[in-house]
């Protein structure tokens, strides 16, 4: 059977966004970049996830259930069957959009190390779980444009002698959470000099919180992570602070199978529209959950105004 006109114009167009993107990864300087324009039109992943059939007709989402304020069980609300935070907001609000339900989401809470693995065996949809889009990780899935902006920061005790990222670290252990944009960044750091010899990273941990309590039993001296979390963090627990500024600018995103180009665009839109939304958006989310532990000036943890690949 001969291709139709549009058969064949959907052909092109995903010939062009893949080459689009394969020189984006091939020259990556600015990640966050590189993500395809908004929008709204059902593609075949749209399409496969309504036509889910009963109860499994719901967006699967990686999660995190542990990170205060961003995506955990509050003990206090009544509900801790359910998860809240600024990220399940979000995760929220995409389910609305594409299946006209908020509450039509499966939540699968899954280790830092295993977003990448869990997009790509196929066993969510996406993940929403302050993951940072980074050059490494645009090789192996597909990110939305921003929706949060951080940086990696150092958590210590308050009575520590360290100071923040710098030479107060030598000879201190120093946790982080596998499979994370700060265990990458040290162990780069360590291999160029920009972080003393005799600091110690080989403290990994599957779950970011777990540096906290290896941190509040004293069997490391330092956490590094992003500020955002690193806050929330601090909130929790009064006898750990924040050291230093952030040493990194980092943004968070949605990560997607490389394939979904139309639940890319989607989620673009989405983003976009939840930007505008100031009753129920992205401020409003903001000012509920992370304001007490970052401060009322949302305007350091925006995004920047969202740029998109060339595809034609």
């Amino acid at each position: 059977m001969p291709l139709t006109t549009d058969t064949t114009s959907a052909q092109n167009t995903t010939a062009t966004t893949k080459t689009a993107r394969a020189a984006a990864e091939e020259d990556c300087e600015a990640p966050e970049k590189q993500t395809l324009s908004p929008s709204s039109a059902d593609g075949d992943t749209i399409r496969a996830i309504k036509n889910r059939e009963g109860e499994k007709r719901k967006l699967i989402v990686g999660v995190d259930q542990n990170s205060y304020r961003w995506g955990y069980r509050n003990p206090n609300s009544g509900k801790t069957a359910e998860l809240e935070g600024f990220d399940i907001d979000l995760v929220r609000r995409i389910a609305e959009d594409i299946l006209g339900d908020p509450d039509a989401v499966q939540f699968k809470a899954i280790p830092t190390d295993q977003r990448i693995p869990a997009i790509k065996d196929g066993r969510v949809d996406m993940v929403v779980r302050t993951m940072t889009i980074n050059c490494d990780r645009i090789a192996d899935v597909a990110f939305s444009a921003p929706y949060f902006k951080t940086g990696q920061q150092v958590l210590a005790s308050k009575s520590s002698p360290v100071k923040g990222y710098d030479d107060t670290l030598a000879g201190r252990r120093i946790c982080t959470a596998a499979g994370s944009t700060a265990y990458s960044t040290l162990e780069a750091d360590k291999k160029d000099g920009g972080l003393p010899a005799s600091t110690d990273i080989s403290t990994t941990v599957p779950n970011q919180l777990d540096c906290l309590v290896r941190l509040q039993l004293g069997e490391v001296d330092a956490v590094v992570t992003d500020g955002a979390l690193a806050a929330s963090q601090a909130a929790q627990d009064p006898t750990v602070q924040l050291k230093g500024d952030a040493f990194t600018a980092e943004y968070y995103g949605v990560a997607m199978k490389k394939d979904a180009d139309d639940l890319v665009r989607r989620v673009n839109q989405i983003l976009v529209d939840y930007r505008k939304d100031t009753a129920n958006g992205w401020q409003a989310s903001y000012d509920q959950w992370l304001s007490a532990t970052l401060g009322k000036d949302a305007k350091k943890s925006e995004p920047p105004a969202p740029q998109y690949l060339r595809t034609s």
